[in-house]
């Protein structure tokens, strides 16, 4: 990342527990980033809306609304990237903060790098258009990726099924879009972990297993009998024909 890219990124932290927060802000703020703080869901909502963040890391456990709740409410206006602090096995909440459009997940105790590296991780991904660009399926450019009634533009990194557009988050275009340049390859967690988050990504591959459900249910795809995402038992998942 660039010192330009590092400067001109925003960093919102949320946690009730005030020392941390403020500890967390200072090695992102030393890493070049904008950082503002948050310590109630509430707040962090308000926040989230008038400083349109590029990332959030968000606590679960906070007063008003738990992170969650923030989680679901965040993605009905923006696509910024969510990095949830979890504490160390509380796999359920790892699970559903994954499913209501969370991209990643780190459990305390982590160390102040790690999270850096993190940020800056997701920050490497390419971005979306802007919000309200191109509300219906365009004629179809050159790359666009086709499988029955589902199209893929990964320039755009829109997607449209039956001609309505599908509202995917950045990690699950991100998914859609390894799997969809590979529609021969069987590819495991691992690679896909690989391409989609880092080479340098530890934590339970299961997160890709999560996120691949959502962009199922939002594609309409039965997992007992999918068109488009599918299960290759004993390796991982490939792209259908639709």
């Amino acid at each position: 990342m660039t010192d330009y890219e590092s400067e001109s990124s925003r960093v919102l932290v949320v946690d009730d527990e005030k020392a941390l927060a403020s500890v967390v802000g200072s090695y992102l703020e030393r890493a070049g980033y904008q950082v503002s703080l948050a310590h109630t869901g509430p707040s962090a909502l308000e926040a989230a809306r008038a400083e349109d963040p590029d990332v959030i890391i968000l606590d679960l456990g906070l007063p008003g609304l738990d992170g969650i709740e923030v989680c679901r409410q965040v993605r009905t206006f923006s696509d910024c990237y969510v990095l949830m602090l979890t504490a160390r096995g509380d796999e359920v909440d790892r699970i559903v903060g994954l499913s209501v459009g969370a991209d990643d997940y780190i459990t305390k105790p982590f160390s102040n790098r790690e999270l850096v590296a993190r940020v800056q991780a997701v920050l490497r991904r390419p971005r979306r258009p802007e919000r309200g660009a191109s509300a219906s399926a365009p004629d179809l450019p050159h790359d666009t990726r086709v499988f029955g009634v589902l199209r893929i533009d990964p320039n755009s990194r829109e997607v449209w099924l039956d001609g309505e557009a599908v509202p995917l988050t950045r990690t699950e275009f991100d998914l859609l879009d390894v799997l969809s340049a590979n529609p021969r390859l069987a590819m495991s967690r691992r690679q896909i972990i690989d391409q989609v988050w880092d080479t340098a990504w530890v934590g339970d591959e299961h997160v890709v297993d999560v996120h691949l459900a959502n962009v199922r249910r939002k594609l309409g795809d039965d997992p007992t009998d999918p068109r488009y995402v599918l299960t290759v038992r004993g390796v991982g998942y490939r792209m259908g024909k639709g």
